[in-house]
């Protein structure tokens, strides 16, 4: 799909900074940006570049220490922790590189808990929860735990949980970081699949290579600081 340039996500002289000791660390410094409704963007850059840091404002995980963000024309720094939860829950969908699945719990519990959390109600779950399952190919794996799934099923299993509450945004913190080569290529083809039906991805990531390959545009990061922004032909 192609995006458009409706803002889907806005850094609008974003920072964060924090002290540690004597020192003061500018993890984000005055980052401005706009994503579009359906793009899916690569945010680049090495170790301590900010880029997590970036991803976590998005998410409303963390506040800026000045500037904005703003989320569908929301400013996130306004919202009270009751309404960053709400809009976590129904407009943001998370997926990390530790996969953070529930040992005890099967694939579809896995899937299910966020509905339990915003309080869906039970009928409505379980046809939500079987649609994100189909969405990410894993329906022959409804009673498996995480302990008898591949790292790769694993990750189309948090994919799945992130899924679950239909958000517009989908957020991803090196979601291949722990996935070997092959296994890293399919959960790209599967992003780019989900982004394909009009969901907006923004994804952490230091492989390049990668990122150019399956995202429409590269944002690097460096210092806590925006240094490139390129859309990709």
């Amino acid at each position: 799909m192609t995006p458009n340039n409706q803002p889907a996500i806005r850094a609008e002289h974003a920072s964060r900074h924090y002290q540690l000791g004597a020192t003061l660390v500018r993890a984000v410094d005055d980052v401005s940006l706009s994503i579009g409704q359906g793009e899916f963007v690569a945010l680049l850059g090495s170790s301590g570049s900010g880029k997590s840091t970036l991803l976590n404002l998005m998410a409303g995980l963390d506040r800026p220490t000045s500037g904005a963000i703003l989320a569908r024309d929301r400013n996130l720094a306004e919202m009270s922790s009751d309404e960053l939860a709400v809009h976590r829950s129904r407009t943001i969908g998370m997926v990390f590189q530790a996969f953070n699945l529930l040992p005890r719990m099967t694939l579809e519990e896995n899937v299910e808990l966020p509905l339990r959390l915003a309080e869906v109600e039970r009928k409505d779950r379980a046809p939500r929860v079987r649609e994100a399952i189909e969405r990410v190919h894993l329906s022959a794996r409804l009673e498996h735990r995480p302990a008898e799934m591949s790292g790769g099923e694993q990750q189309r299993a948090a994919i799945a949980r992130a899924l679950v509450n239909r958000p517009a945004i989908l957020l991803a913190d090196e979601p291949t970081g722990n996935l070997d080569s092959a296994t890293g290529d399919e959960i790209m083809r599967l992003l780019r699949e989900i982004n394909g039906s009009g969901m907006t991805i923004v994804m952490v990531t230091h492989e390049r290579p990668r990122a150019a390959e399956f995202a429409h545009r590269l944002l690097q990061m460096k210092d806590g600081k925006l240094v490139a922004d390129g859309v990709l032909a």
